[in-house]
């Protein structure tokens, strides 16, 4: 059954909610979910992405130069260029230096704005000295229905807790990388920023904070989910290493190159899984060039080891049937493309402590699907077309967030784009909930790197597949077109 739905039209329901927040200090005031998805516009910031099938001459920088731009980056290796500051009467000229292949103009990939449960305190939240050997002790566990729903606590209890030795890296927003939850996880010597727009953000809000500095909060949240040191909230994993790699601004947009290059440093720099939360959607019909950059950039991945997990998108779409639309990135070769399932009541949510019912890992409202791109599903979260309030651990609500610190860095942006304020966030004791296929992907690239740790599987093909076969078959039988080959179950996937 097509599942989608928007609550976007429900803007009477949303203010009679608004006055219905539980009494209880952590709860937050329900909102109306409305989860993080991408689109794709034109750029029109002179910027140029040129593809080679064998390599860039060495006097590249000098030729672009002549035609009065500059060479940002190259890689050889995936035959990627990037250049800035090329004109319209300029860019045509660009196909005729020697090696290059072809021209495109670069794009704009933009999240729509993600859903944030307003706050919850976290000021009570105590250290324990062991949980991130024991992540059940994290002091709202009690909220993590995700973490339950797929046996994250049976590989707990059985010292599953992955390796520093393994990378995930974080392809978002940025990570408050000493978030309590984050601290000494994250490898900022690896880690790096292609918005170069946030550097004057950071020189004026938090000097001396390293360029991943999140402005936006997705990229924390999701970073979570892979591995957390459990203070708060727990992840898969509570040992893997992350790597936090920024290709989309303070306001959740970035260029499409951003993103390639993201893919490739990530690539270069020994992670074995990239997370990508993101996407960008855009007609084939003219941009059959666009699925051309990303299919080199993502073979080139592969090619070094490095297992790609990517969001299927938040439009409650038919990817089996979409027309003229190339789906960003699960159209992408050799990729973990995630779906998003939850409970949509809190009686499905309490269900997850004994035996789940089968609304426990209902198929999300908003999220894409369809047998030919979804590989797997994982908890997104979910909420009902009509907005039911229901009693939650964290008091009375709409919907079953995925929890994380709030970045002690979001800021609040006016129309144009300028950061205006900063936000309660800052003093550290916040959580923020979401809900969209953004937060069900990290589950996956958390249970591949748990994989990589534990089973000594390092080909990224061969953890796809133990993700796939050890899924949890739900739907039709055999591929469903909202859960792929099955829910993930990282108590399966350990042999547990």
């Amino acid at each position: 059954m097509h599942r989608s739905g928007s609550f976007m039209t429900l803007a009477g329901a949303v203010t009679a909610l608004a006055a219905m927040a539980a009494c209880s200090p952590d709860a937050p005031n329900p909102v109306a979910p409305s989860p993080s998805a991408s689109v794709a516009a034109p750029s029109a910031s002179g910027r140029y992405i040129l593809v080679s099938n064998s390599s860039f001459p060495a006097d590249l920088a000098a030729q672009v130069s002549k035609l009065g731009g500059s060479v940002e980056r190259v890689h050889n290796g995936a035959g990627i260029a990037v250049v800035t500051g090329i004109s319209d009467a300029s860019a045509s000229k660009l196909s005729g230096i020697k090696g290059v292949n072809d021209v495109e103009a670069d794009m704009i990939v933009s999240l729509a704005a993600p859903v944030a449960a307003a706050e919850a305190d976290a000021s009570s939240t105590q250290d324990v000295t062991n949980s991130a050997s024991n992540p059940t002790l994290a002091s709202r566990y009690n909220w993590q229905w995700n973490m339950r729903l797929i046996g994250a606590d049976k590989a707990w209890a059985a010292g599953k807790l992955g390796s520093s030795s393994v990378t995930v890296a974080i392809l978002d927003t940025g990570i408050d990388y000493d978030a309590p939850d984050l601290l000494g996880l994250v490898d900022l010597s690896r880690s790096t920023s292609f918005i170069p727009s946030d550097d004057s953000i950071t020189a004026h809000f938090f000097a001396g904070r390293n360029v991943i500095s999140d402005y936006h909060g997705h990229g924390t949240n999701v970073a979570t989910q892979v591995s957390s040191k459990a203070r708060a909230l727990a992840g898969v994993t509570s040992k893997t290493t992350l790597i936090g790699v920024k290709v989309l601004s303070g306001q959740g947009s970035g260029p499409f190159s951003a993103i390639m290059n993201g893919v490739l440093w990530a690539a270069d720099h020994g992670a074995n899984v990239a997370n990508m939360s993101l996407g960008g959607s855009f007609a084939k019909a003219g941009n059959g060039r666009f699925v051309g950059i990303t299919n080199k950039v993502f073979n080139y991945a592969a090619r070094k080891g490095m297992l790609v997990v990517v969001a299927a998108g938040n439009d409650g779409a038919d990817l089996d049937h979409n027309g003229n639309t190339q789906v960003d990135y699960c159209s992408a070769p050799q990729v973990i493309c995630v779906s998003s399932v939850g409970p949509a009541t809190a009686a499905d949510f309490l269900s997850i402590g004994g035996t789940p019912t089968v609304g426990a890992s209902a198929p999300a409202f908003y999220t894409n699907y369809g047998r030919s791109a979804i590989s797997v599903a994982a908890p997104g979260g979910n909420a009902t077309p009509d907005l039911a309030v229901s009693a939650w651990p964290w008091g009375n609500d709409i919907a079953s967030w995925v929890w994380s610190y709030c970045s002690k860095t979001r800021l609040v942006f006016d129309a144009n784009g300028t950061p205006v304020a900063l936000t309660s966030c800052i003093n550290g004791n916040r959580l923020t909930g979401y809900i969209g296929t953004s937060q069900a992907t990290p589950h996956v690239a958390g249970l591949a790197a748990l994989i990589e740790a534990e089973k000594g599987i390092s080909s990224p093909a061969q953890v796809k597949a133990a993700i796939e076969h050890s899924a949890v078959d739900l739907g039709q039988s055999g591929t469903d077109p909202y859960y792929g080959k099955g829910r993930i179950s990282v108590s399966n996937a350990l042999g547990l």
